[in-house]
């Protein structure tokens, strides 16, 4: 029996063939509707200019004064995080379930509904929802918390009603060919099943949501985004600096903890 020959790398039937060609054509007209000057980014004025902005930041403010300020702002950044993740994963959670069809029998009559509104709660950055909310709330982490949660409240419902959707039905089956009610169906078959997945990706939102909660602070939402904000405004590029490594340590810890939290459901 003679050795099947691979199939030729391009076949006009081919559907993915034409889709990569379809991409490639995308990527290329934006290459050249978008105004890039290469020529003044990579001049040797401006990488002098981007050499002395860093030398300025190497130097990083140490008095414990600001430092004090800088520690106080990262636990009120970690604080605005952890509880704009945790209303939007009670959230999404409760919008998943009218938005997923979780078997065939499903009517999931406000499936589409549900999931529009996940669109829109998505669809408007957080920085929007923030500067929408600082009218009503002011000025402070109230604000930011609340942008974090609209926000995160969309991405995780949707990836939620896609994990239930997903998830293998067998369980489940067993149960409802028994004449088990919809809600204990839900509560001893769906939900342990897609525990696992819902924690990761409530842990890789937390993740982004530290990070955007900083950025939040620019508009006036708290935390080390003010601070960052209000220093770089005046150019004072030492404490400039200290913020940033806050920023980054912040990051680093969040990245622990929940690098910790997936080896302890991994075990």
């Amino acid at each position: 029996m003679s050795p099947k020959r691979p199939p030729p790398l391009w076949h006009w039937r081919c559907r993915a063939c034409w889709l990569n060609l379809g991409l490639l054509a995308l990527v290329l007209a934006s290459f050249m509707s978008l105004d890039l000057k290469w020529g003044k980014f990579l001049s040797m004025e401006a990488l002098a200019s981007m050499g002395r902005f860093v030398s300025e930041l190497l130097v990083p403010q140490t008095a414990p004064a600001f430092l004090h300020k800088v520690f106080w702002a990262s636990l009120e950044t970690l604080a605005m995080s952890a509880l704009g993740t945790a209303l939007a994963a009670v959230a999404g959670l409760a919008l998943a379930l009218p938005a997923a069809k979780t078997h065939a029998g499903d009517a999931a009559r406000w499936r589409e509904p549900t999931r529009l509104l996940l669109n829109a709660l998505r669809s408007i950055p957080e920085l929007v929802w923030a500067a929408l909310l600082l009218i009503s709330a002011g000025l402070g982490p109230l604000a930011g918390t609340l942008a974090l949660a609209l926000h995160t409240t969309g991405v995780l419902g949707r990836l939620f009603a896609e994990s239930f959707e997903n998830q293998p039905s067998g369980p489940a089956d067993a149960l409802r060919v028994r004449g088990i009610r919809k809600s204990q169906v839900f509560w001893y078959a769906d939900f342990p099943q897609a525990v696992p997945q819902l924690l990761s990706y409530t842990l890789y939102r937390w993740e982004n949501n530290i990070r955007a909660a900083a950025v939040l602070g620019v508009v006036g939402a708290g935390g080390l985004g003010q601070m960052l904000g209000f220093h770089m405004g005046l150019f004072q590029m030492m404490e400039t600096s200290t913020v940033l490594i806050a920023m980054m340590a912040l990051v680093a810890l969040v990245d622990g903890l929940s690098y910790f939290c997936r080896w302890l459901m991994q075990r």
